[in-house]
C-alpha cells in the first residue's frame, strides 16, 4: 500500500459525481478497478518485477511474516508485522523485539548481548521480503544499467529514498531481474547506517532460489556474492530460510512488547 491518495481522490471525484449527468470519459474513470489504480502508482518495470513474484496486491494482503534461519548459536526465528512493522527476533541467548516504537533486548541464561540491535533490526526481514519492500513509501525508482553475469544480462531498477526515510535514508538498492520471466535475480545494496554520506560501494545478493508460499514468491535461501568494482564475483555463503508464515491474518501484539527485564535501546 504504497500511496492512497489516488483512491481517495477517485473516491471524492465518483461522490461529487454521481448525481450528475455522466459523460464518457467520467463513466470510463469509473470503470478503472482499484486493482489499476493500486499498480500503476509503480514504474512498469517494478511493476513486471512485484507480478513474477506473486503480486503487490497479494503481498498487502498479507500481514504476519515469520521465517527461521539455522545459525550456529541454533535456531534464529524472525517474525514481522508487516503493516506496522513491529519485529521479534528470537535465538537461544537472547530475544529482540521492536513494538513499533520502542527498541529492547532481552538476554537468555546470562548471555551477555553483544550485537548491534539497531542496525539488525529489520535487516534479514528486509532482504527476505524482497522484492515487495521496495514498495514502500518515500521510495524513488529509476532504470540502471543492467548486470551481466557470466554471459546473461539482467534489466536493472535503482532505488533510493527520500530525506528522512528509514534509519539510513542514503541506503541504495538496486534491482537486476530476468527479462524474460521478471523474477528477481540478484540485489545489489550499500551499507550507509552510521555514516553522513552515501556510499557507492554495492554488495550483492543472489536470489534464485524460489518458493510458493500463500500466493507469493519468496525465497528458500539468498547467496552472498565475492564482488570487484561492483560487480559480482564468485558465491561467498549461502542463508537457507525455513518455516515460512505468510498470512493475512495479523500476529498476537504481545509478542513485540517489552518483558520484564529487558533492556530498552535508546
Amino acid at each position: 500500500m504504497k500511496k492512497i491518495l489516488p483512491l481517495l481522490a477517485f473516491a471524492i471525484f465518483v461522490s461529487a459525481c454521481k448525481n450528475e449527468p455522466k459523460q464518457e470519459q467520467e463513466v470510463m474513470t469509473e470503470a478503472v478497478t482499484t486493482e489499476e489504480i493500486t499498480t500503476s502508482i509503480y514504474p512498469e518495470s517494478i511493476t513486471k518485477v512485484f507480478d513474477a513474484h506473486g503480486s503487490i496486491d497479494t503481498w498487502n494482503k498479507m500481514q504476519t511474516l515469520s521465517f527461521s534461519i539455522d545459525k550456529p548459536t541454533g535456531k534464529e526465528v524472525i517474525t514481522e508485522n508487516l503493516k506496522t512493522r513491529a519485529e521479534q527476533i528470537d535465538t537461544p541467548n537472547y530475544t529482540q523485539g521492536f513494538d513499533g516504537t520502542t527498541l529492547w533486548i532481552s538476554e537468555k541464561d546470562g548471555k551477555e548481548y553483544k550485537g548491534k540491535p539497531k542496525f539488525y533490526k529489520g535487516l534479514m526481514f528486509y532482504f527476505y521480503a524482497m522484492p515487495f519492500v521496495l514498495a514502500d513509501d518515500g521510495i524513488k525508482y529509476e532504470t540502471t544499467e543492467p548486470l551481466v553475469f557470466e554471459g546473461k544480462s539482467y534489466p536493472g531498477i535503482l532505488i533510493s529514498y527520500e530525506d528522512g526515510i528509514g534509519a539510513s535514508s542514503e541506503d541504495q538498492y538496486k534491482i537486476f531481474y530476468d527479462a524474460e520471466t521478471g523474477k528477481m535475480e540478484w540485489l545489489g545494496y550499500t551499507v550507509t547506517y552510521g555514516k553522513n554520506e552515501g556510499s557507492e560501494d554495492f554488495h550483492f545478493i543472489r536470489y534464485n532460489n524460489w518458493q510458493t508460499v500463500n500466493g507469493l514468491v519468496v525465497p528458500a535461501s539468498i547467496d552472498w556474492y565475492k564482488y570487484e568494482n561492483n560487480i559480482p564475483t564468485e558465491k561467498r555463503n549461502t542463508v537457507a530460510f525455513t518455516d515460512v508464515v505468510l498470512s493475512e491474518k495479523a500476529p498476537d501484539a504481545k509478542l513485540f512488547m517489552q518483558p520484564e527485564g529487558a533492556k530498552v535501546i535508546e
